[in-house]
């Protein structure tokens, strides 16, 4: 049953606890499969994204036991199923492809929604250099695979994901042979970076060249380790965005040292003249008038909802690069943010890989989220200061990533 909120504009003057990182997560998820014994993780998310990672958790052998604010994977402990169901997540299925292709078995990878409409030719095209039979669905889910992933050498192309890489990384440290993998045109760094730190805190080494080479000993051993999952920058950038327009917001347990690309929210924030306070684990924005400003979110591209709302209330005519990053996503996320965005007085323009966002009056009015969680939140923010309210179709698309924010945002 589809659900339609309507978010009103108010004043903000509160302090919320960001929700766990569903990147970092469902990261830990996969590394917990592979490793030697129980793993514990603390800070839990429960969005949808990640209760799909923690069934494909279960579908390759591993126990999920639920303890209050933590979750004991126990790998190897259940039966494998052959069919993997990736839900709506663009990371599971693409991470959990190769991760799969240990286990030596067939199996279908499958999921729902809009991950239908996501092509994975990539995956395909990655697996068959290691010897590993693949066959989609042409060019999208499902995906069916066979053969035993052994190590080797292998060449992928960059430019619009780092999510297969990312499970190749994980997935070779225990193929028998060592591996060399060569990217083209790598980008989203910041997010192979955040793959390396966890794999690093699970006793996996991996030598990085320059982000062009990746060389990855076979044979290596995941360590059975406890784990706390931090604050969710990319969730949180709603909410800093949020007292930028409405009053002042305190965000509580982020990590200011983490390696997550959306934490580059805080850069964005200054060059929009943005009053902002950064602690060891609390970024407090207050109300500002905001300046027109640049930025390039090619390798954070999910900021670009929030980044939105904030030039919406800019002075003046703000420009951020990477627009052909968005075109893949839940939905096609540029053409849907100008096309929902004008409904409610802002106009867009696209032109090549830059969007131009002028700001001025947010009027208020009807907007469809696409089924688009980034744009069912954007649309949430910008009626905080909005001239009337805002409603939003199709709300419950957050609980992809976020499934507290009305309830953080609105109902505070």
């Amino acid at each position: 049953m589809t659900k339609t909120i309507i978010a009103i504009p108010q004043k903000k003057n509160i302090t919320v606890k960001a929700p766990a990182s569903k990147s970092v997560f469902q990261r830990v998820i996969a590394c917990a499969v592979l490793s030697e014994d129980d793993v514990i993780i603390y800070n839990p998310s429960f969005c949808n994204d990640c209760k799909a990672a923690l069934s494909i958790a279960e579908n390759l052998g591993a126990e999920i036991i639920i303890e209050n604010n933590k979750i004991i994977i126990r790998p190897g402990k259940n039966k494998i199923s052959n069919t993997i169901n990736c839900g709506e997540s663009g990371l599971s299925v693409r991470m959990f492809s190769p991760i799969a292709t240990l286990f030596n078995k067939n199996f279908t990878i499958k999921g729902t929604g809009s991950l239908k409409k996501r092509p994975i030719n990539e995956i395909k095209a990655a697996l068959t250099q290691f010897g590993i039979k693949c066959q989609t669905n042409k060019g999208f889910i499902p995906i069916s695979v066979s053969g035993k992933l052994s190590g080797g050498n292998a060449e992928i192309d960059g430019s619009l994901s780092s999510q297969i890489l990312t499970g190749l990384l994980i997935a070779l440290p225990k193929a028998k042979k060592d591996s060399i993998i060569r990217v083209n045109s790598l980008k989203s760094k910041p997010y192979i970076d955040l793959t390396l730190s966890i794999l690093s805190d699970f006793g996996i080494k991996i030598k990085n060249n320059d982000y062009k080479e990746f060389h990855i000993k076979g044979n290596q051993q995941f360590k059975a380790i406890n784990y706390t999952v931090e604050g969710d920058w990319s969730g949180a950038a709603f909410l800093l965005v949020a007292g930028l327009i409405a009053g002042e917001m305190k965000v509580t347990g982020l990590n200011i040292n983490s390696v997550q690309a959306d934490k580059k929210i805080i850069d964005a924030i200054h060059f929009a003249n943005g009053t902002i306070t950064v602690n060891t684990d609390t970024v407090i924005t207050r109300k500002s008038k905001l300046k027109a400003f640049k930025f390039d979110a090619t390798d954070c591209p999910d900021l670009f909802p929030p980044l939105v709302v904030m030039a919406a209330y800019c002075n003046g005519t703000s420009e951020i690069l990477g627009v052909n990053r968005l075109i893949h996503k839940e939905s096609n996320r540029a053409e849907v943010l100008q096309k929902e965005f004008k409904k409610i007085g802002i106009n867009i323009k696209i032109i090549n890989n830059r969007m131009f966002i002028e700001g001025g009056k947010i009027t208020g009015g009807t907007v469809e989220s696409h089924n688009d969680h980034r744009i069912a939140m954007a649309a949430a923010t910008a009626a905080l200061a909005s001239e009337k309210e805002i409603i939003i179709n199709n709300a419950e698309c957050i609980n992809k990533s976020y499934p507290n924010f009305y309830k953080d945002l609105l109902d505070n």
